[in-house]
Protein backbone atom coordinates (compact mmCIF):
# COMPACT_ATOMS: atom_id res chain seq x y z
CA UNK A 1 0.00 0.00 0.00
CA UNK A 2 1.31 3.65 -1.01
CA UNK A 3 -0.14 6.34 0.90
CA UNK A 4 0.97 9.90 -0.49
CA UNK A 5 -0.44 13.29 -1.33
CA UNK A 6 -3.34 13.74 -3.53
CA UNK A 7 -1.55 14.55 -6.96
CA UNK A 8 -3.56 17.36 -9.47
CA UNK A 9 -6.49 15.93 -10.80
CA UNK A 10 -6.95 13.00 -7.86
CA UNK A 11 -9.19 15.35 -5.39
CA UNK A 12 -12.83 14.83 -7.17
CA UNK A 13 -12.08 10.79 -6.99
CA UNK A 14 -11.41 11.54 -3.14
CA UNK A 15 -14.37 13.71 -2.58
CA UNK A 16 -16.52 10.86 -4.56
CA UNK A 17 -14.76 8.09 -1.98
CA UNK A 18 -15.82 10.51 0.88
CA UNK A 19 -19.42 11.18 -0.23
CA UNK A 20 -19.81 6.74 -1.03
CA UNK A 21 -18.80 5.98 2.57
CA UNK A 22 -20.75 8.66 4.18
CA UNK A 23 -23.76 7.54 2.32
CA UNK A 24 -23.41 3.90 3.29
CA UNK A 25 -22.10 4.50 7.04
CA UNK A 26 -22.93 8.03 8.49
CA UNK A 27 -26.12 9.56 6.54
CA UNK A 28 -28.29 6.73 7.51
CA UNK A 29 -27.62 8.85 11.04
CA UNK A 30 -28.53 11.98 10.09
CA UNK A 31 -31.72 14.35 9.32
CA UNK A 32 -31.64 15.68 5.95
CA UNK A 33 -30.10 18.79 6.76
CA UNK A 34 -26.87 16.99 7.53
CA UNK A 35 -26.79 14.56 4.65
CA UNK A 36 -26.69 18.27 2.45
CA UNK A 37 -24.47 20.50 4.98
CA UNK A 38 -22.02 17.88 4.37
CA UNK A 39 -22.46 17.40 0.15
CA UNK A 40 -22.23 21.29 0.64
CA UNK A 41 -18.88 20.79 2.27
CA UNK A 42 -17.41 18.29 -0.68
CA UNK A 43 -18.68 20.96 -3.61
CA UNK A 44 -17.22 24.03 -2.06
CA UNK A 45 -14.01 24.97 -3.33
CA UNK A 46 -13.42 27.12 0.14
CA UNK A 47 -13.58 24.32 2.20
CA UNK A 48 -11.47 21.78 -0.04
CA UNK A 49 -8.99 24.79 -0.84
CA UNK A 50 -8.45 24.63 3.26
CA UNK A 51 -7.70 20.84 3.11
CA UNK A 52 -4.32 19.27 2.63
CA UNK A 53 -5.32 15.59 1.15
CA UNK A 54 -3.60 12.16 1.65
CA UNK A 55 -5.03 8.57 0.08
CA UNK A 56 -3.60 4.87 0.48
CA UNK A 57 -3.37 3.66 -3.19
CA UNK A 58 -2.94 -0.34 -4.12
CA UNK A 59 -2.18 -0.80 -7.78
CA UNK A 60 -3.53 2.40 -8.58
CA UNK A 61 -6.85 2.26 -7.00
CA UNK A 62 -7.58 4.77 -4.30
CA UNK A 63 -8.36 2.96 -1.69
CA UNK A 64 -9.13 5.67 1.59
CA UNK A 65 -8.36 9.54 1.67
CA UNK A 66 -7.97 11.57 4.75
CA UNK A 67 -7.82 15.46 4.82
CA UNK A 68 -6.59 18.00 7.42
CA UNK A 69 -7.08 21.46 8.51
CA UNK A 70 -5.49 23.94 11.01
CA UNK A 71 -2.34 23.27 10.25
CA UNK A 72 -2.17 19.31 10.27
CA UNK A 73 -3.70 19.57 13.91
CA UNK A 74 -7.47 19.02 13.03
CA UNK A 75 -9.04 16.07 10.67
CA UNK A 76 -12.08 17.18 8.62
CA UNK A 77 -12.42 14.22 6.43
CA UNK A 78 -11.53 10.59 6.69
CA UNK A 79 -12.73 7.55 4.92
CA UNK A 80 -11.97 4.30 3.52
CA UNK A 81 -13.73 2.70 0.01
CA UNK A 82 -16.35 0.54 1.15
CA UNK A 83 -14.46 -2.74 -0.27
CA UNK A 84 -11.70 -1.65 1.80
CA UNK A 85 -13.05 -1.67 5.06
CA UNK A 86 -11.74 -3.41 8.10
CA UNK A 87 -7.99 -3.95 6.11
CA UNK A 88 -6.17 -1.45 8.31
CA UNK A 89 -6.20 0.92 5.46
CA UNK A 90 -7.64 3.67 8.25
CA UNK A 91 -4.71 3.02 10.31
CA UNK A 92 -1.98 3.12 8.25
CA UNK A 93 -3.40 6.50 7.00
CA UNK A 94 -3.32 7.60 10.15
CA UNK A 95 -0.13 6.41 11.24
CA UNK A 96 1.10 7.96 8.15
CA UNK A 97 -0.06 11.20 9.05
CA UNK A 98 0.81 11.22 12.69
CA UNK A 99 4.87 12.33 12.24
CA UNK A 100 3.55 14.92 10.25
CA UNK A 101 1.40 16.39 13.58
CA UNK A 102 3.11 19.48 14.42
CA UNK A 103 1.16 18.34 18.41
CA UNK A 104 0.65 18.31 20.82
CA UNK A 105 -2.43 17.09 19.58
CA UNK A 106 -4.73 16.09 16.81
CA UNK A 107 -8.65 16.53 16.89
CA UNK A 108 -11.74 15.76 14.70
CA UNK A 109 -15.46 16.32 15.53
CA UNK A 110 -16.17 12.53 14.95
CA UNK A 111 -19.16 11.12 13.56
CA UNK A 112 -21.49 8.69 15.64
CA UNK A 113 -20.38 5.85 13.41
CA UNK A 114 -16.87 6.46 13.68
CA UNK A 115 -16.18 6.97 17.64
CA UNK A 116 -15.54 3.54 18.08
CA UNK A 117 -12.49 3.68 15.31
CA UNK A 118 -10.99 7.04 16.60
CA UNK A 119 -11.23 5.65 20.19
CA UNK A 120 -9.15 2.65 19.11
CA UNK A 121 -6.62 4.89 17.37
CA UNK A 122 -6.36 6.99 20.81
CA UNK A 123 -8.50 9.41 20.98
CA UNK A 124 -11.11 10.04 23.37
CA UNK A 125 -13.96 12.45 24.00
CA UNK A 126 -13.63 16.47 24.58
CA UNK A 127 -17.60 16.29 25.43
CA UNK A 128 -21.05 15.13 24.83
CA UNK A 129 -22.36 14.35 21.09
CA UNK A 130 -23.34 17.48 19.14
CA UNK A 131 -25.04 18.74 16.71
CA UNK A 132 -24.46 22.23 13.84
CA UNK A 133 -26.55 22.89 10.63
CA UNK A 134 -27.93 18.98 10.83
CA UNK A 135 -24.63 17.59 11.43
CA UNK A 136 -23.91 14.87 14.83
CA UNK A 137 -20.37 14.50 16.10
CA UNK A 138 -18.98 14.15 18.98
CA UNK A 139 -15.32 16.25 19.60
CA UNK A 140 -12.33 14.24 20.40
CA UNK A 141 -8.55 14.99 21.07
CA UNK A 142 -5.31 12.71 20.61
CA UNK A 143 -2.27 13.26 21.90
CA UNK A 144 0.89 12.78 19.56
CA UNK A 145 3.03 10.70 20.77
CA UNK A 146 6.42 11.90 22.24
CA UNK A 147 9.07 9.08 23.16
CA UNK A 148 10.96 8.59 26.01
CA UNK A 149 13.38 11.16 25.34
CA UNK A 150 10.86 13.75 25.31
CA UNK A 151 10.72 14.52 21.68
CA UNK A 152 7.14 14.23 19.31
CA UNK A 153 7.07 10.66 17.49
CA UNK A 154 7.11 13.48 14.26
CA UNK A 155 10.73 14.50 14.71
Amino acid sequence: MEIRSLEAGELPAALALAWESFLAYEAPEYAPEGVATFRASLESREFCAALEFWAAFEAGEMLGMLATRSGRQHISLFFVAIPHMRRGVGRALFRFLLPLCPGPALTVNSSPYAVPFYARLGFQAEGPEQLRDGIRFTPMRCPIPVGEDGVSAKE
